[in-house]
């Protein structure tokens, strides 16, 4: 069971609660570790429907394995009077297709229209929001984020999303307090624990950081994202014995993996040593 951003919507819905189906994850680490400061998201799965069309369907179902047929098929339905369900098919489409920044522009448009109803209107905030993260535009998808807010305060979910935007910007104090009000509002979430520790350890903040990681690990113990967080923070605190089994764990548990690789890359700088001045 992986530990992954929740994201809201269907644009990207993975993590603990979603059986484990794929999301982004982001930590910012200190040398002898990698870091990736905004995440790289792969095609979404798709529960979230706009429209029970069955143009809509179709193209749904195009999506995952021919994106580009997909969006032909979602330009000709909105020249017909698709609609937004045309429209939001050619969104996702688009980021499929490695067009985040106009996935998100189209995502907007939704989001954004006069009569959208306030449930359509947060979901399609969310997914541009995520849409701009894989742009690397934090600043529209932090905007984006608390308009989404402002709809449904109580959602987990958008909080991550903002606190990612916010990390991005080294508006980490924002990020510290959304992932807490999102830990408050579902306590058994592992991913926020994790997410919180790496921005906890990005401020220096040791301690707390390890203690959200020991209280994530007693979530979701053997994952390889809270090792891997793990073993940089017990790198930073002088633990190199602890963080080299965190890493070589990992390679053990999910050889193919992101945090596989990443581990890699950290285990390859510890055996290379502090840099030669």
């Amino acid at each position: 069971m992986h530990v992954r951003i929740l994201l809201l919507g269907g644009l990207l819905v993975s993590g603990v609660a979603a059986t484990g189906l794929s999301g982004w994850w982001w930590l910012t680490s200190e040398q002898p570790s990698s870091e990736t400061e905004l995440p790289i998201l792969p095609t979404p799965p798709l529960p979230w429907r706009i429209s029970q069309a069955p143009e809509y369907e179709l193209c749904l179902a195009t999506l995952t394995e021919e994106p580009s047929q997909a969006i032909a098929l979602a330009e000709s339905w909105k020249a017909r009077g698709g609609g937004d369900a045309a429209t939001h098919c050619e969104a996702l489409a688009q980021v499929a297709s490695g067009n985040p920044s106009s996935g998100a522009t189209l995502l907007e448009t939704i989001a954004l229209g006069p009569a959208t109803e306030p449930t359509v209107r947060a979901t399609a905030l969310s997914q541009a929001v995520q849409a701009r993260l894989l742009a690397k535009q934090p600043a529209r998808a932090l905007e984006l984020a608390s308009e989404a807010l402002r709809l449904t305060p109580a959602s987990p979910d958008l909080l991550i999303q903002r606190a990612t935007a916010a990390k991005a910007l080294g508006r980490r104090d924002l990020a510290i307090e959304d992932l807490t009000k999102a830990l408050s509002l579902d306590p058994t979430r592992a991913d926020i624990l994790v997410l919180r520790a790496s921005v906890l350890r990005a401020l220096g903040r040791l301690d707390p950081a390890a203690k959200d990681l020991e209280q994530a690990i007693s979530l979701a113990a053997d994952d390889p994202e809270i090792l891997l967080e793990r073993g940089i923070l017990r790198q930073r605190m002088g633990n190199v014995t602890g963080a080299r089994a965190d890493w070589n764990r990992i390679l053990e548990l999910d050889p193919d993996s992101e945090a596989a690789d990443l581990a890699e890359q950290n285990l390859a700088l510890l055996e290379a040593g502090p840099p030669r001045r």
